[in-house]
């Protein structure tokens, strides 16, 4: 079998009640047949166009020879580098295949000034810009943060006497504004299936494109996640994503955070993927499930609250081990292309199950047009930063600023916190040059007591963004930004990458607010010195 789940404690009870009901529904069969009636009358318009990912392994079968032969093209001119621009899961499950194959392949999901030069300039071990092939990924063929990372591929490649048609793939809906200029200037393009929403397309021409031109053995994928497609398709209490969607979204009461733990596997950056697919699905009408990806020895799983069910992903062969001494908790193994099918599968149900359309996202657009708004009119800041500690401090309420120390504010952020809630951390940085903030997530976790989830922007708004804005109204928001002298124009457009980022993070904090979610922005000045200031403020 391709796939295993254990279950221990209460949670086996929880899904033994939960299952018959989801058997005698016929869910997973109904999934399988396109069945979208499934999520009620509002969202069968749009599910009816959302269930192609059903059919992505037999529907992607034919771009495994096009993908392999543009590579061997590609390396046989010394083409060797793959950078992939995309946003939400058009690049987190690129990322999550290449890392599990051990396979390089650069991301591009931000709009960080530095972040984006590194990715043009290459470094001496991947190769340079000589030896690079961009590929651009978009379903909406809109998409600001690949739109512009396009933009400044092509002035590179120019400079250096390359033609920008020869090294930029272009994946995106038929039909789409980038499909449609792309093919009229000559592009390679590869379209996806227009049926399929983007954080469902892992095993669509959105996760194979770039990860088959990295060097991914592609077809032993979709192998692997056809012969998973048999147990799913199956209504019995075998069926895995049954057993999961019962485990993640039953119970009364139900527990709306999922703690996700990978612990003695393979597969590398797994959660991250299970992150955007769970929130962005869920998180909506003031319901969700919201995922927290944690370490093994992170502070919710030495002492797990009473909300939050983790999920441990773990190898077949140690499982006896953990289901021995990881009471209560889930435990998952498998190939990764069956974690992609049973999680697709298993989030869906839990849509269901909650109630809500797993397949839009109605929040996601408000952030983006905050953002435009503040990128057009330029005007000035209406809450002005407060220098506390030498850290530039915004808040959404002035009281959360009275104790005058950052230690003060993030005590009086935490301070809002009800019994139910969380905490977001959200780093509107250069990922490569400061990664060490991703260890603030422990501390806040440990300081605040509430399960932390931690994300870069702006891919999270992408991903997660959807249920900090549409999900339950009990998160608080912290968001971090980098001063730096470092910028770059983006060709053809007024602003710069600088000003995209800043706008991203204002755009979105003002949403928050907006919602009745308390915001705290901290702007390091001098982001490598001030990270110490950061981390003991949180302690």
């Amino acid at each position: 079998m391709a796939f295993e789940i254990h279950l221990t404690g209460d949670v086996k009870e929880v899904v033994n009640e939960t299952l018959p009901g989801l058997i005698s529904d016929l869910v997973a069969s109904g999934i399988t047949a396109g069945d979208s009636s499934l999520w009620g009358p509002e969202a069968e318009p749009e599910a009816s166009k959302r269930l192609g990912w059903v059919q992505a392994v037999s529907v992607s079968r034919p771009l495994v020879p096009e993908i392999e032969a543009l590579r061997a093209e590609l390396v046989a001119q010394g083409v060797t580098r793959v950078v992939l621009a995309g946003m939400g899961g058009s690049s987190l499950a690129p990322e999550v295949i290449a890392q599990t194959s051990g396979v390089p392949l650069v991301i591009l999901d931000s709009t960080a000034p530095s972040q984006v030069l590194a990715a043009v300039d290459g470094d001496a071990e991947a190769g340079g810009l000589e030896q690079t092939v961009l590929v651009v990924s978009s379903k909406s063929g809109s998409t600001v943060e690949t739109d512009s990372a396009k933009r400044v591929f092509e002035a590179a490649f120019r400079d250096i006497g390359i033609e920008p048609t020869g090294r930029i793939v272009i994946v995106t809906d038929p039909g789409s504004p980038l499909d449609v200029s792309a093919r009229a200037e000559g592009f390679r393009v590869f379209n996806a299936d227009p049926t399929v929403g983007g954080r469902y397309s892992a095993l669509t021409a959105f996760g194979l494109v770039p990860s088959g031109l990295a060097g991914v053995d592609i077809a032993t994928l979709l192998d692997e996640a056809e012969a998973t497609l048999l147990e799913v398709a199956i209504d019995s209490p075998e069926n895995p994503a049954l057993v999961l969607a019962a485990a993640i979204a039953g119970g009364d009461p139900r527990r709306d955070k999922l703690g996700l733990v990978t612990d003695g596997t393979h597969i590398v950056g797994l959660p991250d993927w299970i992150e955007q697919l769970v929130a962005e699905s869920t998180g909506k009408n003031g319901t969700g499930i919201l995922p927290v990806v944690l370490l093994p020895v992170s502070p919710e799983v030495e002492n797990p609250p009473a909300d939050l069910q983790i999920v441990r992903f773990v190898d077949e062969a140690n499982a006896f081990h953990f289901r021995e001494h990881h009471f209560g908790e889930v435990l998952i193994s498998g190939s990764l292309a069956a974690q992609f099918i049973v999680w697709e599968y298993a989030t869906a149900i839990s849509g269901r199950m909650l109630g809500i359309n797993p397949f839009d996202q109605p929040d996601v657009e408000s952030a983006k047009v905050a953002a435009r708004g503040l990128l057009d009119e330029r005007p000035a800041d209406t809450a002005p930063a407060l220098a506390l500690d030498g850290v530039e401090v915004r808040v959404s309420d002035a009281a959360l600023a009275a104790s005058g120390t950052v230690a003060g504010v993030l005590d009086a952020l935490w301070a809002q916190l009800p019994a139910d809630g969380y905490v977001s951390i959200q780093a509107y940085a250069d990922r490569d040059r400061l990664s060490q903030l991703e260890g603030l997530r422990e501390l806040v976790a440990a300081d605040s007591g509430r399960p932390t989830t931690f994300g870069w922007g702006p891919r999270f708004l992408h991903s997660t963004g959807q249920f900090h804005k549409g999900g339950p109204a009990t998160g608080v928001f912290l968001q971090i930004l980098e001063q730096t002298d470092v910028d770059l124009e983006i060709p053809g457009r007024p602003f710069t990458f600088g000003q995209l980022i800043r706008a991203q993070a204002a755009g979105d904090a003002a949403v928050l607010a907006a919602h009745g979610r308390p915001v705290v922005t901290l702007t390091l000045t001098d982001p490598q010195a001030e990270v110490l200031t950061l981390f003991e403020a949180a302690q």
